[in-house]
C-alpha cells in the first residue's frame, strides 16, 4: 500500500489545481487529464 504523499500527481488544465491518483483510474492513468467530470465537461468553454 503506498502514501498518499507517493501516489502520482497530475494538473488540471481546466481548474489548475493538482489532482492525485486514484484506483478508479489505474489503467487509464496516461490518458486522464481532467480531476472531475465537471472539468472534463467544463474543457469546452474554457478554450
Amino acid at each position: 500500500m503506498h502514501k498518499k504523499s507517493q501516489l502520482p500527481e497530475k494538473q488540471c488544465p481546466v481548474c489548475q489545481r493538482p489532482f492525485r491518483w486514484r484506483r478508479k483510474w489505474a489503467r487509464d492513468w496516461p490518458q486522464v487529464r481532467y480531476c472531475s467530470e465537471r472539468c472534463r465537461r467544463a474543457r469546452r468553454s474554457i478554450q
